[in-house]
């Protein structure tokens, strides 16, 4: 099996990655033990080679555009299957400016599926969010939830789902759309709320909250979300839509407690802040639907995968600190990459 990631010098694809080339899946589809691996990745601020087991030997690392068709169209042919993390993700800077959010996450999809297409890849899983969904009062969505995006982040991955969905309706391409929770666990980009909390208060600064804190979130750990992300691939359905929850609904300030508590910190590190535009009250999702055709279900109790995110964090400032403080960062260096394979 061949498997190209696209972004997965990212958070989560870089997980799904080392999990993959680990042998993690093995059980879950012939050929996962021994699958090869190549990695595209633009290397914008949240892409980091420190992620990935570079140099491994069943891993290929391309740095480029998922924009790029031309550069596609080189890589692609010989994959059997790929899967879509590429993304601009993080809401703040798409209320800023979401010129790239738009470009990234809409184009890039479509360009990147039309390579596929062209190229003859088997198999596609594009990577979205429950942001899609807008937000939730009560209750919790379902995958026929209509699409009611409050940020240009949110409206840019429900335009690319809607792409997806469109390659696969009118061309037959083998084309899932996953759409997940909030996730956490280590190698997470600093901007993030539980990595930026916790490391601004390993550093002894205090922690931003929005508003009053009250915002509801679902909390999914990286690891229960890329073997949900495999199982869809290697089982399901073309067209299909397949939620990716957790059940570990909380509000942020109830978050930012257990946060506080585990950083050895008090109440006082708290500044609460102007709430964000139109930011959405509560996300929930039900996803009956994975669990009862694929046989999901999350393994990693809340308490437990925070406890170890923290000490992940502060166990590895030599990751975190370049990141957190580009100012102190050199120019990205790619060891281990090697260059496109030839058509």
């Amino acid at each position: 099996m061949r498997i190209l990631v696209t972004g997965g010098a990212g958070f989560i694809g870089s997980h799904y990655t080392r999990s993959l080339l680990a042998g993690a899946y093995a059980d879950a589809s012939a050929g996962a033990e021994h699958a090869d691996v190549t990695v595209l990745d633009k290397l914008t601020y949240a892409g980091n080679t420190a992620s990935l087991p570079m140099g491994h030997d069943r891993l290929t690392f391309v740095r480029g555009d998922v924009c790029d068709l031309p550069l596609l169209l080189e890589v692609l042919p010989g994959h059997d299957a790929v899967v879509h993390f590429a993304a601009e993700s993080h809401v703040d800077r798409s209320v800023d400016s979401g010129a790239d959010f738009v470009r990234t996450n809409a184009l890039g999809t479509q360009t990147l599926l039309e390579a596929a297409l062209r190229t003859g890849v088997e198999r596609l899983v594009h990577v979205s969010t429950d942001e899609v969904y807008g937000s939730i009062e009560e209750g919790s969505w379902t995958e026929e939830w209509p699409l009611l995006p409050n940020s240009p982040y949110a409206a840019s991955k429900a335009s690319s789902d809607l792409i997806a969905r469109s390659y696969w309706r009118t061309h037959g391409l083998d084309v899932s759309i996953t759409r997940c929770s909030n996730n956490y666990g280590p190698y997470q980009h600093p901007e993030k709320l539980i990595p930026r909390f916790v490391t601004n208060l390993l550093e002894g600064t205090p922690v931003p909250v929005y508003g009053r804190g009250r915002n509801m979130r679902e909390w999914l750990h990286v690891d229960d979300h890329c073997r949900a992300l495999h199982l869809v691939l290697t089982k399901g359905r073309a067209g299909e839509v397949y939620n990716v929850g957790s059940g570990n609904e909380m509000p942020n300030i109830e978050l930012v407690g257990q946060l506080l508590e585990l950083c050895g910190a008090d109440t006082s590190m708290i500044r609460y802040v102007t709430d964000r535009k139109g930011h959405d009250l509560r996300y929930s999702l039900d996803d009956r639907k994975i669990r009862e055709e694929l046989g999901y279900a999350p393994r990693t109790p809340f308490e437990e995968g925070l406890r170890t995110t923290v000490e992940w964090y502060r166990d590895n400032p030599g990751w975190w600190k370049p990141s957190k403080h580009p100012e102190a960062r050199e120019a990205p260096e790619v060891p281990g990459a090697r260059p496109a394979p030839a058509v």
